[in-house]
């Protein structure tokens, strides 16, 4: 079949009284988002998103590859590592058009060891971490099972939980699954999970390990027997990679609140000390959305709605260290992508951030 990564034929078999009719229907794969399908209207998308990711530092990390391409689909034409770098390479693209700066893990087919992705990651000083898949059942049986889903680490209940890393997937997992017409899948309401779904109090080596913002993206199902007649396609792969461009550009858009440390904060007593922490002006802090906890523990504190400030009473105990993670969220529902901050209490009563 000539068009058949383009076309998709279905046979339907009618039967009627003393005869059989079959009916061809000619069934486009995907279509072409409109923001996309022509050049000067990508163009500018592109132009119009890059207020937002201008010199904005991005980690790309294409899955798999090298030593590792045992990932193929049933008929064994689609190789997960090969699918996962073109999408990769086309992200790139276009966020370098908008005026990110983009880092690779790698743009060719080759072994990259689990650690060292998060090591290069780290290195880079990347505001994002993205890392990009596409899935596989359980069973090796399953050619039906199809979804797109985005993971961020740990629950939501769990303290090491950043609420940053779901609000980035929210918003890749929107545009992706729009562009791609996938769902989210039946697991999770908005197709985002976490990772400890896959490996309990574990979850993802690159996800654990990465120091920035990170999220890992499974665009699809490479064992569909309907995906894998579109993913060995370079325009639906250039679809897939601006699905993602979108809702990274969507939730930069959306605003990420941003907070310091207030150096001069005022002793009390020995015992009895309060710190601060300012939000900056054009930051529109939905007070709901805070949280503060105190070497682990919830604690109280008072916020003041026109000076945008934080005031956080602490009960020392004989500390000399101790740690603060605060969690805020703007009114677009984007949290603070820095939530723990580490302290020194000097000789003197002062306190220091350390971290």
């Amino acid at each position: 079949m000539c068009k058949r990564n383009k076309i998709l034929i279905l046979l339907f078999t009618l039967i009627q009284i003393g005869c059989t009719k079959t009916i061809i229907y000619n069934v486009p794969l995907y279509d072409a988002p409109i923001d996309w399908k022509e050049y000067e209207t990508r163009k500018k998308t592109i132009s119009e998103f890059s207020k937002y990711l201008t010199d904005k530092k991005i980690f790309l990390d294409a899955g798999h590859g090298g030593e590792d391409r045992r990932n193929k689909s049933r008929n064994g034409e689609v190789i997960e590592a090969d699918v996962n770098l073109r999408v990769v390479l086309n992200l790139k693209n276009y966020l370098e058009q908008a005026g990110a700066k983009v880092f690779l893990s790698r743009d060719k087919d080759t072994t990259v060891q689990l650690g060292y992705r998060s090591e290069l990651a780290n290195k880079s000083g990347a505001d994002l971490f993205i890392s990009i898949h596409h899935n596989a059942p359980s069973k090796v049986e399953d050619y039906y099972t199809n979804y797109t889903s985005v993971y961020y680490h740990a629950f939501e209940n769990d303290y090491e939980h950043e609420p940053c890393n779901k609000d980035l997937a929210r918003y890749i997992q929107r545009d992706l699954s729009y562009v791609m017409n996938n769902p989210g899948g039946l697991g999770s309401f908005d197709g985002t999970y976490s990772d400890y779904i896959i490996y309990p109090k574990e979850g993802f080596s690159v996800l654990r390990k990465t120091k920035s913002q990170a999220v890992l993206v499974e665009c699809a199902f490479h064992t569909s027997r309907l995906e894998e007649l579109r993913l060995n396609n370079e325009e639906f792969n250039q679809i897939q990679a601006w699905g993602i461009f979108r809702g990274i550009a969507k939730y930069f858009r959306a605003g990420i609140p941003n907070i310091k440390f207030l150096e001069d904060s005022t002793n009390y007593t020995d015992s009895l000390k309060t710190i601060k922490f300012k939000f900056d002006d054009q930051d529109n802090i939905n007070n709901r959305s805070i949280q503060v906890f105190y070497n682990k523990e919830e604690n109280e504190f008072y916020f003041n709605r026109t000076e945008k400030t934080i005031s956080i009473p602490l009960i020392i105990k004989n500390e000399k260290y101790f740690e603060i993670k605060m969690i805020a969220a703007n009114s677009n529902g984007n949290h603070l992508r820095k939530t723990f901050y580490k302290f020194k209490i000097d000789s003197d009563g002062k306190i220091k951030l350390i971290e």
